[in-house]
Formats: structure tokens, sequence, C-alpha cells
């Protein structure tokens, strides 16, 4: 897609133009800078980082402590690509990278790796200060901030922005764009890139939501299975929880629980964790590790079942025992937490979707205990992801990631074709592909030199 002219001023040229101002093209800057190049970094939002200041509130997750092989297989079908990227830069090198920033880390219970502070801001405002003032002298990074990237001019080489003055353009003798994927939109990924590069022949997978979460649609009547194959019923409610489950319940963990789903390929997920019910379905860290499988299945046959377990710890036949065992003039609520602990949030999934017939038959009510069936029939909307799937395919790059359509344009960070789980895997790969970008870059601008 190109743009006119008419109103354009340039604003300036450039060694390098990196567009977007997240974890990818940060590293990108980094790298090309230290290497003696004049980089300029220009971002739709007022300051760089927003998204990755407002993941690590809860704590900033940098990257994960399990081993080369075990990390690389989080990447699912991408692993081969992602792989290559994290033999240069991997969870050690993250590591190393934020030392080197000054910014100690541990190792958490989980294996997660987090700063000592767990907190982001530091680290960011760390970074921004060597990106502007490099320790080794020499340019440091010029920001230019509100400036929203409009595609190419009719030259098909300079790019065009929209800034507080008006449209600019900037002539580079290489691009950078690590423009995010799709969802947090408020934070500057909103996929807006995406015709502007299929418009110059880039091959782009639509963006999906991952780590996310799903609506549900209770049927009518339930069969909970003795297996682990999905329950092929139509939901027959509206899509959501009733009226007493969400007014009551909306917002409440589901702690200590286990979910098991298959999909028709018959690829499995089993983990055990905690997941939330939401106004409309559930969301939470248990959901987003098997959401690749269940988005996925929703697109292919319309619904996705999980199975979910209350109670992981208990054998089945344990939980048939303790069900069937006579319970006098105690009620069926009384008498389930008495004898298993089951009560709140739990006890009431059962009745919602069982229904009264079913949770007064001990054998239905034992195996929905072990297997709750949940139907999911969507995927939230796109901006409540977490993360994307999706984007510029690897097949449309070259091993440096530039684009094959497009010489002297890398892509990095999230806009590329890949997904992960929560847990440090998304940001290390952000940084391992605005390293490798910024490596290939400098490369390429030492060689046309010469």
């Amino acid at each position: 897609m190109s743009l006119g002219s008419p109103d354009t001023s340039v604003l300036l040229n450039t060694d390098v133009a990196i567009v977007g101002g997240g974890p990818a093209g940060l590293m990108a800057a980094e790298i090309l800078s230290a290497g003696g190049v004049q980089v300029d970094l220009f971002d739709a939002m007022p300051s760089v980082g927003r998204k990755f200041l407002l993941a690590g509130k809860g704590g900033m997750n940098l990257t994960h402590s399990e081993s080369a092989d075990r990390f690389a297989e989080r990447y699912g079908d991408r692993r081969q690509q992602i792989e290559a990227l994290l033999k240069e830069f991997g969870a050690a090198e993250v590591r190393a990278w934020a030392l080197g920033l000054g910014i100690d880390t541990f190792v958490g219970s989980s294996g997660r790796v987090f700063p000592t502070d767990m907190k982001a801001a530091p680290l960011l405002r760390a970074w921004l200060t060597r990106l502007r003032h490099p320790v080794a002298g020499g340019p440091g990074v010029r920001f230019h901030m509100r400036h929203r990237w409009l595609g190419w001019g009719d030259d098909g080489q300079t790019l065009h922005f929209q800034s507080p003055s008006g449209v600019a353009a900037v002539r580079a003798k290489a691009t950078v764009l690590a423009l995010g994927g799709g969802s947090w939109a408020r934070l500057g990924s909103n996929g807006a890139w995406v015709p502007l590069l299929a418009g110059r022949g880039v091959a782009v997978a639509p963006l999906l939501p991952t780590n996310c979460g799903f609506d549900v649609a209770l049927p009518r009547e339930t069969t909970v299975p003795s297996g682990l194959l999905p329950v092929q019923a139509v939901p027959a409610r509206p899509v959501g929880w009733s009226d007493f489950f969400r007014g009551r319940f909306a917002g409440q963990p589901f702690k200590n629980v286990a979910i098991r789903c298959v999909n028709a390929a018959g690829h499995h997920f089993e983990r055990k964790g905690e997941f939330v019910a939401t106004e409309s379905g559930v969301e939470g860290s248990l959901i987003y590790a098997a959401s690749s499988l269940l988005r996925d299945e929703i697109i292919r046959s319309g619904h996705a079942t999980l199975h979910l377990d209350l109670l992981p710890d208990l054998p089945a036949e344990r939980v048939g025992r303790e069900i069937a065992h006579p319970r006098g003039s105690r009620s069926l609520a009384n008498h389930l937490k008495g004898r298993l602990g089951l009560d709140g949030i739990k006890l009431a999934l059962l009745h919602e979707v069982l229904g009264k017939e079913a949770m007064n038959d001990p054998s239905k009510l034992a195996q929905a205990v072990k297997a709750l069936p949940l139907h999911l029939v969507a995927a939230r909307p796109i901006d409540e992801a977490i993360s994307t799937a999706g984007g510029v395919l690897f097949e449309a790059l070259d091993a440096d990631l530039m684009c094959e359509a497009l010489p002297g344009v890398y892509c990095a960070g999230e806009m590329l074709d890949w997904e992960a789980p929560t847990g440090g895997y998304l940001l290390t790969a952000c940084l391992a592909s605005g390293h490798r970008v910024g490596e290939a870059a400098l490369r390429r601008l030492h060689a046309t030199s010469i």
C-alpha cells in the first residue's frame, strides 16, 4: 500500500527506522545502536513499552528456567523457527541482559524468572537510559512518539507517519517493523499493519486470540462421559452462565482443579491449576495454557469441550464412595461439603451444569466431579487476549526475518506468526527476534557500506 505525498514533508534521513517501541523493537534498537548506526524509533503511543509495563504489574515475568528442549516445545508448530532464535538469545541471555542493566533476577517456585523487585518499570527506565546514552558512546537512539505508521509513499521506499504536526516522511537504509499483534489496542497493538504489509505482497496469517478466555453455553441436558472424548452436544441455552451463577460467582476462582481436553486430531491437554469464572465463561492461567487447542477446535467445529476435575487429588473410586455414603437427614450440600469439601463455586458449578436430576443421581454426580464437561462456544474478542496467534508468515521471510518481498524490511516480535503460553515465553521470543533482526540489519548495512 502506498500513499501520495502532496502535504508530506521529509522528517529525516536515517540509517535504520524502527517502527514499534515494544521489547522486540527496543532490542533491535539496542543491537543496532551499539553497532554504531543511527537509529530512529517511532511509536504511535506517547511512550514506549506500555504493554511491557502493564504485563509487569502482577510481577515482571522475564523468562523461564526450564530446559532448553522443554522451553522450545512451548512454541508448538513454530518450534523450529523460534528455537533457532533462542539458540542465539534464550533464557540465559535474557537474564544476563537484565543483569547488564543492573537488574538482578531470581527463579520462582514455578520455574519462572523475575526481577528481584518483581517490577517492570526500573528495568525499562534503565534500558531507555542505555539506549539514549550508550556507555560506549556513539549515536543514541532517537525516539519519536505519537508517530503512527501509515505505510509507504508512492516510491515504495519512504515511510509515512501521522505525527502531531501532520504526515511526516522518513527515508531509511533499513526498516525494522515491530508492531505487535492485535491484542490490547489501547496500548498500541491493534493489527492495523496487516493490510499495509499484505498490500506489498507479504503473506500474513489472520490474527487470532491466544492466552484468552472463552464463553460457555450450557446444554439443556448433559451426559457426563467416563472417558475424555468431547461431548457432541449442541448448546441449548444462550451463551453464558445463569443469572444466579453469574451474579454470585463471576470473578471468583476455581482453585486446585484440573482440566482435560482433546481435539479432533487427537491432541490432548491435561494440567492442574486454577482459573476464574467470568461474566460469560472462563479465563485464567489454566484456561490460557489450553487456549490454542480450544480455539482451533471451536474454529473447526463451532464448539470445544473441556472436562473439569474438581477434586484432582482424589481418585474417582474415593469420590464415588463418599458420594454414595448414606447421608441421613443431611442436605446434599452439607453431605458433599462434609465428605469431600465441595462447596462454594465448585458446588454451584455442579448444579449449573448437571441440573437437579443428575445432582441426585450418585453415579452421575460422582462422574461429574471428576469429569464435568464445559462447552466452550467462542474465544473472547482478540482485544481482550493477552497475545495473538497469526501474523507475518515465516515462509515470507528469510532466515534473518527480512521480508522476501521487501528487501531491507525486517519483522520482529508478536507480529510474526507464532504463539506461546504465558510464563516468560512470549517476552523471551520477542527479545530473541529483535536480537536477530538487529544483528542481521547491522550486517547488511555494513556490507552495503563497503
